[in-house]
């Protein structure tokens, strides 16, 4: 298992990992299997999604905190529970084929951490089986 360390600087910020993803998959020097890019904190999720306008990061985010407003009465005495909801509704998980010891992902995909409860010091955990 490989540890990719993500310093986030905003309270809901989507970064893209794929270039580090990338790099831990060549390293592998796997042909074919899969790719497992697991997030393990609470507050925090990973998602496949388009990569290309930074647009789309915003625009998730925007309707995000429409579903999940931050004035709502949660009991959580932390107050982040916004954060928490945010995260379970992204996923903790994704899974990406690895073929020819490349990643498949489609023309404008590209996988991201997102960033509910920042800034952090996240990590996010790399397995090619």
């Amino acid at each position: 298992m490989d540890t990719i360390e993500v310093r986030t600087k905003k309270r809901e910020e989507i970064i893209d990992l794929t270039g580090e993803v990338s790099r831990i998959v060549a390293a592998a020097g796997r042909k074919d299997g899969a790719c497992l890019v697991f997030v393990p904190h609470t507050t925090a999720g990973v998602t496949i999604n388009e990569n290309s306008d930074p647009d789309v990061k915003t625009d998730i985010l925007m309707t995000l905190r429409a579903f999940v407003p931050d004035a709502l009465p949660y009991a959580h005495a932390e107050g982040n529970s916004p954060a928490h909801v945010k995260a379970s509704l992204v996923g903790s998980s994704v899974s990406v084929l690895v073929e020819e010891g490349r990643l498949q992902l489609g023309t404008w995909q590209g996988i991201c951490l997102c960033e509910f409860d920042g800034p952090r010091t996240r990590q996010v955990w790399v397995k090619v089986i």
